[in-house]
């Protein structure tokens, strides 16, 4: 929460700094996609190997070298990953593309409904350009910060004389959408206690979420209702002495104002209610187009649960870990769901992300002259890598 410059990107450094920095990045990013390089080939490779055994003669199996029997599973497991995926209702995939745009058509009125708090309307052509090429920038830079970066210097431009309230709505918006989701993951963790109480891995993952659900509930409360600095005078003092503390006292302020304003936390997180039921349908949609018997109350707990740890931006958009967590949790003899058809479901579920990823390159490419978004896009692109 730091007041962004929008109409000067950050001076360029030299020397030896500038390569030190551009060294920092590259092996940020390599380490970032190896790490989903490995996850992605951990996943396929166990997927092939299980549907090579369901094929293969087991005499004929016993008797290959580790070398041949990984040979085999690559050859025949795609082509039984094809098959999945080639069977998939048609419908179901033109429902899936439809759903993604009302999530993201949710996402954009969450948006303005902070901004209106705020005092900074943004029409919703503006803002549905903005958030479509936002969601190509999620897409394809590393994390789910890049289209946030992004967001954030686009308000910036729009409002000159209120930078910091503008950068601040990104945050409340995010933070807020974090929140209703893990809110809905731990509700949605009561009818699911029976499939809970039989796999220790899913346990373990509710922990999580459970224990992020507590820490995001802090920040909120630091965020919209003041936090330590609002009852220990001292702590103005002591933020001012930050790096950046004048800016992130005027973020602070900035926030506690939507923390004011009459029914606004609640009005914002019934929008992401809303944009979440979305989410589960696309996915139940899709799992009814792939013959999957996959229970819609198990569906609302998976989703939010999957979509709060691939938050965290470790690989790109979260692949890899998106797919094993979709193999780990469906993969049970209670769920009764192969790992075929897990990782389809996934790799369908993200497909309708990409397709409006895509949609949003193109508003990129077309109107980033008219509305200085190429500016904007480099700046966020080196924000998001430097983070």
């Amino acid at each position: 929460m730091v007041e962004m410059n929008a109409g000067c990107p950050e001076a360029k450094r030299t020397g030896p700094d500038a390569r030190g920095a551009a060294l920092g990045r590259a092996l940020r990013l390599a380490a970032r996609l190896g790490i989903c390089g490995l996850l992605m080939a951990w996943i396929f490779h166990a997927i092939f190997m299980f549907e090579a055994l369901q094929v293969a003669d087991p005499a004929e199996w016993a008797g290959l070298s580790r070398t041949a029997r990984w040979e085999f599973a690559w050859t025949h497991g795609p082509i039984q990953l094809a098959s999945m995926l080639s069977h998939v209702n048609g419908g179901a995939l033109l429902g899936s593309f439809l759903l993604m745009g009302l999530i993201l058509l949710a996402g954009v009125a969450r948006w303005r409904r902070v901004l209106a708090a705020g005092g900074l309307p943004l029409s919703w052509s503006r803002a549905i350009e903005i958030s479509l090429v936002a969601h190509f920038f999620n897409s394809f830079l590393l994390g789910s910060a890049g289209g946030d970066v992004l967001r954030a210097i686009y308000a910036a431009r729009e409002t000159h004389h209120r930078k910091t309230e503008a950068v601040v709505t990104v945050f409340v918006d995010r933070i807020l959408g974090l929140w209703a989701l893990l809110l809905l993951g731990c509700g949605m963790m009561l009818p699911n206690l029976p499939l809970i109480r039989v796999h220790p891995q899913r346990q373990l993952l509710c922990l999580v979420v459970l224990g992020m659900t507590v820490a995001c509930t802090g920040v909120v409360w630091a965020a919209l209702r003041g936090g330590v600095t609002r009852g220990w005078g001292g702590a103005r003092g002591l933020l001012r002495r930050f790096p950046k503390g004048p800016a992130l006292e005027r973020s602070l302020d900035a926030c506690r104002e939507f923390g004011r304003s009459p029914g606004f936390a609640p009005r914002v997180v019934g929008l992401s209610m809303v944009l979440n039921a979305l989410c589960i349908l696309q996915v139940q949609v899709l799992a009814w187009g792939l013959g999957m018997p996959l229970a819609p109350v198990l569906t609302a707990l998976l989703v939010p649960v999957i979509t709060a740890i691939i938050a965290i931006p470790v690989t790109p958009s979260g692949l890899g870990i998106r797919e094993n967590l979709f193999v780990y949790l469906l993969c049970t003899p209670v769920v009764g769901i192969n790992a075929t058809s897990a990782l389809s479901l996934s790799l369908l579920a993200y497909a309708g992300s990409l397709a409006w990823s895509l949609v949003g390159g193109v508003v990129y490419l077309t109107f980033r002259r008219r509305h200085h978004l190429s500016e904007v896009a480099v700046a966020g692109a080196r924000d998001s890598e430097g983070g």
